[in-house]
């Protein structure tokens, strides 16, 4: 493909974004699962579990998180505030790659802890965001720590992204451009009072091999440093929603192949 002007190249990916931002992206994306709810605290918490899980392959991590909506009786919210010791038993057992039954109870306690101090985990995430900022980065390490210290064992650490520790932090960066975006197109939720200006793309080897074909990024390496560096990229083609073009770099990556 030759090189495309700054025009061309803005003109491509809304064009690839609006080819790929449809409802019909739901049916095989781990979404699916917040969709399976109408509450909005049923919704986030959902959106929550599916993000945390998705790593993999994608059928997997839908029955997985599919498999944890039943441990808590299709009432994620109900199950996360009442829960008791005994209550948390229901995930034993529960294993997806590294994130084991004793990771979701630790997720259970500390989402418990914040719905007892919060309204939502929006207005969680709301509270952190500073004026100035950028991006959610900062949220993102205030969401992980808080965890950390409501019960979250340290070792589950590893599945909540801290740009602090250079993560790029993919699985939040999916969550909050889900409950953020604008559900315009029938996907995302627009549940959060958040500024969609200050989401970021997730990045990971098939957008980050788009993203550098395109000469939108040039680090090689997929960390926060990267994440910043894509963010002014797509942000001079849609300032205002940049998560949008993030169909436009899944599609090509994952639907299309793009090399």
């Amino acid at each position: 493909m030759r090189q495309l002007s700054q025009v061309e190249l803005a003109q491509f990916l809304i064009e690839k974004a609006d080819q790929y931002a449809k409802f019909s992206f739901v049916q095989d994306d781990p979404i699916q699962i917040p969709h399976a709810f109408s509450s909005a605290e049923d919704i986030e918490i959902s959106a929550l579990i599916a993000a945390t899980l998705s790593w993999g392959n994608r059928k997997t991590i839908i029955a997985k998180s599919n498999d944890l909506m039943d441990r808590m009786d299709r009432s994620p919210a109900e199950f996360i505030r009442s829960a008791s010791k005994s209550d948390l038993e229901a995930f034993n057992g529960f294993v997806h790659r590294t994130f084991q039954s004793e990771d979701i109870k630790g997720l259970a306690r500390g989402l418990k802890m914040l719905y007892q101090e919060y309204e939502s985990l929006g207005a969680f995430f709301k509270a952190h965001v500073r004026d100035g900022d950028a991006h959610l980065g900062h949220t993102f390490q205030a969401f992980k720590g808080y965890l950390l210290s409501n019960g979250l064992p340290l070792r589950a650490g590893k599945h909540f992204g801290d740009p602090s520790k250079g993560s790029a932090c993919k699985r939040l960066i999916m969550f909050t451009r889900w409950m953020v975006r604008s559900n315009k197109e029938g996907i995302d939720f627009g549940l959060w009072d958040i500024d969609p200006a200050l989401l970021s793309l997730p990045l990971d080897v098939h957008s980050g091999r788009v993203a550098r074909s395109l000469n939108l990024l040039k680090r090689k390496q997929n960390d926060w440093k990267a994440v910043e560096e894509l963010d002014l990229s797509i942000r001079k083609i849609a300032p205002n929603d940049p998560a949008r073009l993030d169909y436009a770099l899944f599609g090509l990556g994952v639907y299309e192949g793009w090399k």
